[in-house]
């Protein structure tokens, strides 16, 4: 990760109630994400409360927290997907309006209508039409682009079956392929692994850290918490508000996470955390 882009600071106290918290980090002008003060409410509640970001550059970053903690609501506000009660988001030191041709974003596969009659190519393509326009054809050059994100997931001989018939795993690589079209910048998953087959989450993890070796920087909620150390260099720790955030090394700990979980994680879990890799 390279360190000019985040700067972690020492943690401190909430007075209010006992949580570790850490300073506002310092803004990043060239950051491929940085959000300042968002808050998002669904009602009266807030969902997310004046959350604080920065994610790195060439590297792999998690949302981590516990059910309803506000994980993808953070991630969907800072696309703009859900509005903003408050706060700003920006993109490689650009309002995101200004930035959006630069991200590509993979949903959750639960939000996906899969009974949409279209086919699995057609799904990839659709990355496209932000480069070219709704109104415009697509090239044959831009399906032989489509056919090749589709070979680098392994879902190259599915190419004209319906999506709807696919088994979830191939789902979510069809639309791993999609994000993979667009040739982003930033790359925003929403619970990627969720759901899927041992070799399709390995799969995944291979097409996302060579999207890394190539420059790219990616941003992904993520609920296994046995392989946050295996797959990702920085970890942001939400429930509701900010809690911590840094490189994994520092910042996934078990302090952290007990602050992050409360009572939801069990003791067992921690113990098995810490054997793996002493947080």
């Amino acid at each position: 990760m390279d360190p000019s882009t985040t700067r972690i600071q020492q943690p401190v106290m909430a007075a209010q109630d006992g949580r570790v918290t850490y300073p506002a980090v310092a803004s990043v002008s060239d950051a491929p994400l940085t959000v300042r003060g968002v808050t998002v409410s669904y009602g009266e509640k807030p969902a997310v409360f004046s959350v604080d970001a920065s994610f790195p550059a060439k590297a792999m970053s998690a949302i981590i927290g516990p059910n309803g903690a506000g994980k993808s609501t953070l991630l969907k506000a800072s696309l703009g997907v859900i509005p903003r009660l408050s706060g700003e988001v920006h993109v490689f030191g650009q309002p995101i309006e200004q930035a959006r041709d630069r991200i590509a974003y993979v949903p959750q596969r639960a939000s996906v209508d899969w009974d949409f009659p279209t086919t699995v190519v057609d799904v990839v393509q659709m990355g496209l039409y932000r480069k070219i326009g709704l109104l415009r054809r697509l090239s044959g050059q831009m399906k032989a682009w489509a056919l090749e994100c589709l070979d680098r997931v392994g879902m190259a001989d599915f190419a004209d079956r319906q999506i709807g018939q696919l088994s979830g795993g191939q789902q979510q690589r069809v639309f791993l392929a999609r994000a993979l079209a667009q040739d982003a910048d930033l790359y925003l998953l929403d619970e990627p692994f969720a759901g899927v087959d041992a070799a399709t989450e390995r799969a995944i993890i291979d097409v996302l850290e060579l999207l890394k070796a190539g420059g790219k920087a990616l941003v992904s909620v993520h609920h296994d918490l046995s392989t946050v150390r295996e797959y990702f260099d920085h970890v942001f720790l939400i429930n509701v508000r900010r809690i911590a955030e840094g490189p994994v090394e520092t910042a996934f700990t078990t302090e952290n996470l007990q602050a992050t979980y409360g009572g939801r994680l069990a003791a067992t879990h921690l113990d098995e955390l810490s054997l793996a890799r002493g947080v």
